[in-house]
């Protein structure tokens, strides 16, 4: 009995194996018939099939999707395998604060004191209570209002209220942003430099400071460090940077943090490298625009006793040069007097993804999370994303993982497929037209090199994001119909990972790629 049972069981799992394999080798065969009717359809999918054999990527990882909105699939390759996507990020980020804040939205910087006025005298401080505006001071901006001209409203503000001099301080109140001020999952490496400078409420220069260096006359020698812009007097910095040999290059690398006024240059420059500005990180935000609006209030006549401030994380005043720190006024005992708003938030959308800036991007991600969710900690803020992305009617469920609001996190992992669903739902957005002209087109912005090889009338059609770090380059976006035919649109995206080949290599083939993805709808 017991073998007879055995026999039943072992034919039943034989057979039950068999109807499997015969199945996966359908499949098999359907996905070759598949790509063999692809390859002779489009040149587009042809060319995927020589890049799989192409050197620059054999050994990499990567993905295309393209469509058009009526359904009908260009190119697909692995649209289903979670990649890095670098800035391609952006494209949500961007999106989803353009469609919960809305294009018109603005933010609002508020100038507000605490004490008693008597006879033109303030007996306390002033507050710069900031609502996250990335643009203060942001002099390449050309969305931005100039900080002299926005310094000059402010004091307006302050002798408006008959303040003509102040017994206490100038304090830079970034509280409106609660949470780390930086990603906890970027690279230590990155966190010196100025496309990762994080902040809280309020920012000053895009919270950048920038150094003159130059290199030593010998190779060991040291490199000289000159800061040039913003100042920063609090600051304790120093350097053991190194000359290096010829053909080194720049290897500068700046480390600094929110938790002590400290800050040192590190790594070596090429002894051939001439005068380099170098772009850094400035941790202390809210501080420099205390210092800067203290500095200009001192040359409008209005003295200040107490000199610039801001607030810490544990909510306490500092000012580094005084051994008191007592806590920071609570908001609602303060007394606001002017208001200041910053540009649209479509020029800013358009400005994060035109340059790829990650400031911005971060801000966008938190101050949608701060007015939505009431808090712009990473956490809140990255649930709140989830859930517009549901509404916007994105299907979250695979293909999604995002770590922070710029792409700068090696945590954050997408499809290209997610992206396609993404973009194809932002079609449907109230903001579409301020999305879609926020994205760079060929010899524009970040892409001001790409795409060359087709012709204007293909470029002039392609809006698309880049995206690229260490082994790491994206594109996605638009190709508008030539028919003007909105169900013609193309959807694509295109990311690529773990990729050793030089650029200089690998981005012609992209480019091809994606001439050969926008001849599809002339």
């Amino acid at each position: 009995m017991y073998r007879q049972t055995c026999r039943v069981w072992f034919s039943k799992t034989a057979s039950y194996i068999c109807d499997i394999m015969k199945k996966i080798t359908a499949i098999l065969i359907a996905a070759a018939i598949s790509v063999s009717l692809a390859s002779a359809q489009n040149p587009a999918a042809r060319y995927i099939n020589t890049l799989r054999n192409a050197n620059t990527l054999k050994e990499a990882s990567w993905s295309v999707l393209a469509v058009k909105v009526k359904g009908d699939t260009i190119a697909n390759l692995n649209s289903r395998q979670k990649l890095i996507p670098a800035s391609n990020t952006k494209l949500i980020t961007t999106g989803i604060a353009l469609n919960e804040l809305g294009a018109d939205y603005r933010f609002k910087t508020k100038i507000a004191y605490h004490g008693k006025i008597e006879e033109g005298t303030l007996k306390g401080d002033v507050y710069i209570i900031g609502g996250g505006d990335p643009t203060i001071a942001a002099t390449q901006d050309s969305c931005a209002t100039p900080y002299s001209k926005l310094f000059t409203s402010w004091a307006k503000m302050i002798t408006d209220a008959g303040i003509k001099r102040i017994e206490g301080r100038i304090i830079g109140d970034g509280r409106w942003f609660d949470g780390m001020e930086v990603d906890g999952d970027w690279a230590y490496d990155d966190l010196g430099t100025y496309y990762s400078p994080g902040g809280n409420g309020l920012c000053f220069y895009e919270n950048e400071v920038d150094f003159r260096a130059v290199p030593g006359a010998a190779v060991g020698a040291p490199v000289s460090i000159t800061q040039t812009w913003p100042e920063t007097p609090w600051m304790n910095i120093s350097s053991i940077a190194k000359t290096s040999k010829a053909g080194s290059g720049d290897d500068l690398l700046y480390y600094a943090t929110e938790m002590a006024p400290v800050g040192e240059m590190r790594g070596t420059l090429g002894i051939d490298s001439g005068t380099r500005k170098e772009e850094c990180a400035n941790r202390y935000g809210a501080l420099t625009c205390a210092y800067y609006f203290f500095r200009h209030l001192e040359s409008a006549g209005i003295s200040v006793s107490d000199g610039p401030a801001d607030i810490d994380s544990q909510r306490h005043l500092r000012s580094f040069d005084s051994e008191t720190s007592p806590w920071a006024m609570p908001w609602d005992s303060l007394k606001v007097i002017g208001v200041s708003e910053s540009p649209r938030l479509a020029d800013i959308v358009s400005r994060t993804n035109h340059v790829s800036d990650n400031f911005y991007a971060e801000t966008l991600l938190r101050a949608t999370g701060r007015e939505k969710a009431g808090s712009a900690a990473y956490p809140a803020a990255l649930e709140y994303e989830l859930q517009a992305l549901k509404r916007l009617g994105v299907d979250t469920s695979y293909g999604f993982l995002q770590d922070d609001g710029s792409g700068l996190s090696r945590r954050t992992w997408i499809t290209t497929d997610f992206f396609v669903r993404f973009l194809k739902s932002m079609r449907k957005s109230s903001v579409w037209k301020e999305y879609l002209a926020s994205l760079p087109q060929p010899g524009k912005g970040t892409l001001s090199g790409r795409v060359n090889g087709a012709p204007q009338s293909d470029r002039s059609r392609i809006y698309m994001k880049s995206g690229s770090m260490g082994g790491v380059r994206c594109y996605s976006g638009y190709v508008l119909p030539a028919n003007g035919k909105e169900e013609d649109t193309i959807v694509f995206s295109i990311l690529t990972n773990n990729v050793t080949a030089p650029s200089r290599e690998l981005l012609p083939q992209l480019d091809r790629l994606i001439e050969l993805i926008a001849a599809e709808n002339r």
